[in-house]
């Protein structure tokens, strides 16, 4: 083999290069998303073990999944590696080396893992050892084999060592099989009619289109001018009969590979051992994928033929060297190749820029594929386009009238666009698609999973109305009945049951889903939901934990511990609430809940400062926060900084002018610290202008009287708060003392009512309430607020589940 010298090597890295810069701009896209993006097995909370229990998308591999598009690239690399690797195992001699030979099982092990077809690199290493590395023809094969099967001669030692390094590769290749169908419980992937339209299919309809599918493939080869990113579904219509042309191009297919395959087998000169090499390359790799001794989940894959373009590219360039001697024409031949395969490239690669280029580019091929319609919808749909996004899934309907997921897509639009109706219609339609509901039968190998969604969706958009929420719980019970490992269904059910108050069947529902994926941060979550909605915090508090273990920034998790820490009033909790509220904030530090709670744990842990700090960073966040605003100024309130309060409190009334603690504590604050009786005194008619009965606004209003010297008034008006509020002992006292000044004033010929230069010399203090109730208030308003907090973040999550689909 001639050395490869750092020109060619420059060259080629350079052409690579050019032919595939204008990728680095796109984003991630079609199987991206799922295999990447949202893969929980490439986080680092995962367990490696996962990566080998799981499949490419990070499903366990014994669920109702297909045979994936894995790292088609990296398995190639390792295919190589081990090709070459193998190559290495005879040495001058012609003894068997058996490091390289154990390198290559390693390497086949690699292969394998990346991408199931890795292991075929087994029967191209046997090509090569029989007919490159021994010279063997095919009929020098046979005729040895006749002679040992006659005894005569012996058994050739090369032929040996041949059997014998085979062997192992072969007993190797077959403990790399029976682990794969282990991991897979012994169970090949289920695929629906829509994925492989061929596949279920009758005889002879099945075989005829499986054979065409390999002249389709080699096309693609030969001339790769129309892509698309699927081919599934109608993209290619079925073989039906004998008499459809298509079949010759399957005749011209097996007549050319067979042709090649016998010039190749014949002969012992090195053109006749490239071809072979070539034909293994291009063959082998493909069987996994080619349908032909069992179905996967696609019709064509352009990704499945990256190994077979290697042979396919080997053989370009032997028919290059054998007309290389016509010079000028095979280098404009060869010239003319390149430079129409690179701008095919890189124009090619401006298509997978995002989902919609990806997409609509597939349908300018194909517009008989149904998932294009669906796919080109979902690219909009994302972009919150969904007037547009409904006419492609409405198409997808047309084309694929019985494409279940096509009219739950329209119903999902539907209801985006606040079409209640029609979203409903659309799920009916999808739903009656479904195959009926037989009692106890288990239908995993006939309806696809993400099929069972029409249940939720259908259940999601109906139980908004709330006399309809028995048949939206009916139909979450169908689609586990249909499949009781249905996890989405129990979820969803849950979350009903929850909002019918049903709190103990909502618990069962969530432990049943915990049995098929006690992994799954967000069911503890929800169920630490349900426990304190049944009054049992510490339950709460255990599974909000369970969630943080697994997923130690899921967000609301640490948001509602907290709180239920918090809320316990037990300091030993606080230094973890205050540690988990600082992770929310930096997980949602636009969030201005986060640091109000970081405030109101400050406060209880009399933090003055820090308390200051949280909330004005709250209200910063978030102008005319109430609760931030009124525990801000409360805390100036208990520090002896009343009149820094006054500015804050302003605030607050003017974006809630009917905050009625606000009133009260701005009234005491002008009467007390201020001496602004005329200003209290608008602050407590206001508060009750708006609630005639609250009995602090009216006592202080009766304070306001006294400091103004209108002693009967002042009586008249404690009277009737006595009469509102008969128990409080306080009124019943500032009522004597008003009485016993009137009386001593009367015997003195005094006024009753304001005079110049009258005194009165003693006072009451509206803080006798204020003081009463502020210490109340504060621990009052903390705990309402919080609470409030705590109730909006369930119901946002709540309602964020109920509203996805």
């Amino acid at each position: 083999m001639a050395a490869v010298s750092w020109k060619e090597i420059l060259l080629l890295t350079g052409l690579v290069a050019g032919c595939y810069w204008n990728s680095l701009s796109c984003g991630f896209v079609f199987d991206d998303v799922s295999a990447i993006l949202d893969n929980k097995d490439l986080r680092p909370s995962t367990p490696l073990r996962n990566l080998f229990l799981n499949d490419f998308w990070g499903t366990p591999m014994a669920e109702v999944t297909g045979v994936v598009g894995r790292a088609e690239l990296l398995s190639s690399i390792f295919l190589l590696a081990a090709f070459l690797a193998y190559t290495k195992s005879t040495s001058a001699d012609h003894s068997i080396v058996w490091a390289p030979i154990a390198l290559t099982v390693v390497l086949v092990a690699a292969a394998t893992l990346c991408k199931e077809q890795g292991i075929t690199v087994v029967g191209i290493c046997c090509v090569h050892e029989v007919f490159v590395a021994q010279g063997f023809t095919l009929p020098m094969l046979l005729d040895t084999l006749r002679q040992v099967l006659r005894g005569k001669d012996g058994f050739p030692y090369a032929l040996l060592q041949t059997l014998l390094k085979l062997i192992v590769l072969v007993i190797s290749t077959l403990l790399l099989v029976i682990i794969r169908v282990q991991v897979i419980q012994s169970q090949l992937p289920v695929f629906t009619r829509f994925d492989n339209p061929a596949a279920v299919s009758p005889t002879p309809t099945r075989q005829m289109t499986f054979n065409y599918l390999l002249p389709v493939n080699a096309w693609l080869l030969l001339n790769p001018s129309e892509l698309c990113c699927d081919w599934t579904m109608g993209t290619i219509p079925l073989v039906e009969s004998i008499l459809d042309l298509r079949n010759l191009a399957t005749l011209v297919f097996y007549i050319v590979l067979g042709l090649l395959a016998y010039h190749s087998l014949r002969h012992r000169h090195s053109s006749a051992k490239t071809v072979i090499m070539a034909l293994s390359l291009i063959v082998l790799p493909f069987i996994p994928a080619s349908n032909l001794f069992f179905p996967v989940g696609f019709v064509v894959a352009e990704r499945v033929l990256y190994v077979p373009s290697m042979g396919f590219c080997v053989l370009v360039a032997h028919g290059f060297k054998i007309v290389s001697h016509l010079k000028k024409i095979s280098w404009l031949m060869i010239g003319v190749l390149l430079t129409t395969h690179a701008v095919k490239t890189f124009n090619r690669n401006w298509d997978w820029e995002s989902e919609y280029t990806l997409f609509t580019s597939a349908l300018k091929v194909n517009k008989n594929n149904a998932k294009l319609w669906n796919n080109v919808g979902h690219a909009l749909e994302n972009q919150n386009n969904y007037a547009r996004a409904l006419q492609y899934f409405l198409q997808a309907t047309r084309v694929q009238p019985d494409d279940i997921g096509a009219h739950m897509n329209v119903g999902r639009t539907y209801k985006n666009l606040n079409k209640s109706k029609e979203a409903e219609d659309a799920y009916l339609v999808a739903k009656s698609l479904m195959p009926q509901v037989i009692p106890g039968k288990k239908y995993a190998t006939r309806v696809a999973p993400n099929h069972l969604n029409v249940y939720i969706n259908l259940a999601n958009l109906i139980r908004a109305n709330e006399s309809r929420l028995e048949e939206a719980d009916q139909l979450y019970r169908q689609a586990i009945s249909m499949r009781p490992d249905f996890k989405q269904a129990y979820i969803s059910r849950g979350e009903l049951l929850l909002k019918m108050n049903k709190l103990t069947e909502a618990r069962d529902a969530y432990l049943r889903a915990l049995e098929l994926d006690r992994t799954n941060a967000d069911l503890w979550y929800n169920l630490a939901i349900v426990n304190i909605e049944m009054k049992d915090p510490s339950e709460a508090l255990k599974n909000f934990n369970h969630a943080l273990e697994l997923n130690p920034r899921h967000k609301l998790a640490l948001f509602n511990s907290a709180l239920l820490m918090q809320e316990s009033g037990e300091p030993k909790f606080w230094p973890e609430a205050n540690r988990r509220f600082l992770t929310y904030v930096e997980e949602e530090p636009e969030d201005a809940n986060g640091y109000f709670n970081l405030g109101m744990l400050a406060m209880d842990a009399n933090e003055n400062t820090a308390a200051e700090r949280w909330m004005r960073k709250a209200i910063d966040l978030h102008a005319g926060f109430r609760s931030a605003l009124f525990n801000l100024a409360l805390l100036y309130s208990q520090s002896k900084r009343e009149i820094e309060a006054l500015p804050v409190l302003d605030e607050l009334l003017r974006h809630h002018p009917e905050h009625i603690k606000g009133l009260i504590l701005k009234g005491d604050i002008l009467m007390n610290h201020k001496k602004d009786t005329h200003g209290a005194k608008i602050c407590f008619e206001r508060i009750l202008r708006m609630d005639p009965t609250n009995v602090q606004g009216k006592h202080n209003l009766c304070v306001v009287y006294f400091e103004e010297r209108d002693l009967p008034r002042a009586e008249r008006c404690l009277e009737e708060t006595l009469a509102l509020a008969p128990n409080e002992e306080y009124v019943r006292r500032h009522l004597s003392i008003v009485r016993s000044k009137m009386a001593a004033m009367s015997a003195a010929g005094q006024p009753l009512t304001s005079a110049e230069g009258a005194t009165i010399t003693e006072s009451l203090d509206s803080s006798q309430s204020d003081k009463r109730t502020k210490g109340k208030s504060s621990k009052e308003i903390k705990d309402i607020e919080k609470k409030r907090a705590a109730a909006l973040k369930r119901l946002e999550e709540i309602e964020r589940i109920l509203s996805g689909d």
